[in-house]
């Protein structure tokens, strides 16, 4: 399997992912039409919370359609597309964070600066691969220009807790965001054009490691913190891990890995993505809501997109760094 993957073209490569994916939704979308056809028969007995259920399962087949659309619309267009459109999920990400955490007359300067000046320069970063600055590029720059913005706002009332949440959403729906698109540049010059799987390779093994850790925390292990997260314990991250390393091996035929390098990448993603979907979910419960979004309905329409891609803004940057020091490119 692996020496035919290998036998294919970069461009047939990408389209057979293409179609697997597309496939993959397409049938995920004729089962849960059937669920919901099922659902509006009146005399059909339901468990309790099924319609809930299938709300959920509904709005995250809508966020998966929305980015299988962006990855491949990217792909289809180039790099710099790609990251123009990546750049638009981490406005409307960010614009849901931010509409959790309540804001002064003196944050419009820092705002305007965050959305219309920070997020652009540094996708531009990206685009021109200027790999060296837009690594430190907002964990240097702009977290000495959001507060020296907000100051001249003349508001010190609750300042520092302000400045550290707009700070917070920025670094993980931009920064963290941003190297998404980063991966399609990199250059592998003993693979070249195997680039645009690497984003495959991170979504896919990051995700799957979700699912895997959810379902294996409602059998198995005790909750490390039930206050944040009832579906977090070491059985089920451990198992998520795993299974994330065993996909990875699995996909090293549509990498520039070998497949222990690539079970080692996918492990380390796996790992940081779980724990960024913790960190996450500490957020929202401090904020009192179940949903990114006001009033935990999501701006976007979507559940909450920030809810869907949470895990991807943690795993992506420590992906990105662990491929470029471990392959020096």
């Amino acid at each position: 399997m692996t020496s035919f993957l290998r036998s294919l073209t970069a461009d047939q490569q990408v389209s057979l992912l293409f179609v697997l994916l597309f496939g993959c939704l397409t049938l995920a979308s004729a089962t849960l039409l059937g669920l919901s056809m099922r659902e509006r028969q009146p005399n059909e007995a339901r468990a309790p919370g099924q319609g809930l259920r299938l709300k959920d399962y509904q709005g995250l087949l809508r966020t998966s359609w929305l980015m299988a659309l962006v990855f491949w619309m990217g792909w289809a267009a180039g790099p710099g597309v790609a990251t123009a459109l990546f750049a638009m999920v981490s406005f409307f990400v960010l614009r849901e964070f931010i509409s959790l955490s309540p804001t002064r007359r003196g944050d419009h300067r820092s705002l305007l600066l965050a959305f219309f000046i920070v997020l652009p320069l540094q996708y531009l970063l990206v685009w021109t691969e200027r790999f060296d600055l837009f690594t430190v590029f907002i964990p240097v720059y702009a977290f000495l220009a959001i507060p020296t913005a907000s100051a001249l706002g003349n508001d010190p009332q609750h300042f520092l807790a302000r400045n550290a949440k707009l700070q917070w959403g920025i670094m993980v729906c931009v920064y963290g965001m941003s190297h998404v698109p980063a991966l399609l540049l990199l250059d592998f010059p003993s693979a070249p054009g195997r680039s645009a799987f690497l984003v495959f390779f991170l979504v896919l093994v990051v995700q799957t490691a979700m699912l895997v850790q959810h379902i294996v925390s409602q059998y198995r292990g005790k909750a490390v913190a039930p206050a944040i997260s009832a579906s977090f314990n070491w059985y089920g991250w451990g198992a998520g891990v795993l299974v994330g390393g065993v996909l990875g091996a699995a996909l090293a035929g549509f990498t520039p890995f070998k497949p222990l390098p690539a079970m080692a990448m996918a492990m380390v993603a796996s790992a940081s993505g779980s724990f960024g979907h913790l960190v996450m979910k500490a957020i929202k419960r401090d904020r009192g809501v179940t949903h990114w979004g006001s009033a935990g309905r999501s701006t976007t329409g979507a559940s909450g997109l920030l809810d869907r891609v949470d895990a991807l803004c943690f795993a992506a940057p420590v992906f990105f760094h662990s491929v470029r020091w471990n392959f020096n490119v």
